[in-house]
């Protein structure tokens, strides 16, 4: 298998790596993105192998968090179906897109463009929590001109996710907060659109033989377990200084993947 020709070390600092990737996954979005990082830089995988066994890891973690943030209430409103649906649909159409693509794509490309989005994602975070943040944008998601920038919205974000192999969140969180969705309802409907993105990216990766099935279940077991974790610690702990850190780490790793 090929988790075990990794050697011992590098397996435990991948599920390390994995179990805090899970808690960042269900208490502020952007937490995926370590895990695909992880297989990236430490892992001589192609590009291709890299984000189709992520994907893979991140369909079960999907359907955890969605259930939990179900069961907390965040999914039980008109509205956050509405964007979970319109979101979710759009996203399957770019992911597909994404997948296409990425055989295509060099591994010094890859980094480069995952590099730019982990810098993307940091600035941003760190910039919100240091000058403060209003929305950009007055989402009514049960109107049509909404329903119009949702579906955009998640055409980008599926094709980004597809291509390099970053779970929904990573990206959905910090979009649907700039167009004015509250953060919890943000990190819920974010879990219902990795399902759909994780599940036709993974496929497609899968029929081209780049997901290794044994590397992900040692992956995404314990990023499973940081998932029921963090959504706990999403209602009890004020995620403010959690953001900041995540958004110095993104910031940090970022120039390295790029080069």
């Amino acid at each position: 298998m090929i988790a075990l020709d990794l050697g011992l070390s590098l397996i435990l600092l991948l599920v390390s790596i994995a179990f805090f990737s899970g808690i960042g996954i269900t208490t502020i979005g952007p937490g995926g993105i370590f895990v695909t990082i992880a297989l990236y830089s430490l892992t001589p995988l192609a590009s291709s192998q890299v984000a189709g066994t992520a994907h893979a890891t991140f369909i079960v973690t999907g359907l955890v968090g969605s259930a939990a943030y179900r069961h907390s209430g965040e999914m039980k409103t008109g509205e956050s179906r509405a964007i979970a649906v319109v979101l979710s649909g759009a996203s399957v159409l770019g992911a597909l897109v994404g997948a296409s693509v990425n055989p295509f794509v060099p591994r010094s490309l890859f980094g480069f463009l995952l590099g730019g989005v982990a810098m993307a994602v940091g600035g941003t975070i760190l910039y919100r929590e240091r000058r403060g943040f209003s929305p950009i944008y007055d989402l009514e998601p049960l109107t049509r001109p909404g329903q119009a920038v949702l579906a955009g919205l998640g055409f980008v974000l599926g094709i980004a996710s597809g291509l390099l192999g970053i779970g929904g969140p990573v990206l959905a969180v910090p979009a649907l907060v700039l167009v004015g969705v509250p953060m919890l309802l943000a990190v819920a409907v974010a879990q219902v659109q990795s399902i759909f993105i994780a599940t036709v990216a993974a496929s497609g990766y899968f029929l081209q033989g780049n997901v290794l099935v044994s590397l992900a279940v040692v992956v995404g077991t314990p990023l499973l377990l940081g998932v029921i974790v963090g959504w706990r610690v999403a209602h009890v702990v004020d995620p403010e200084k959690l953001k900041v850190a995540l958004g110095v780490v993104l910031l940090a790793v970022g120039p390295y993947l790029a080069l």
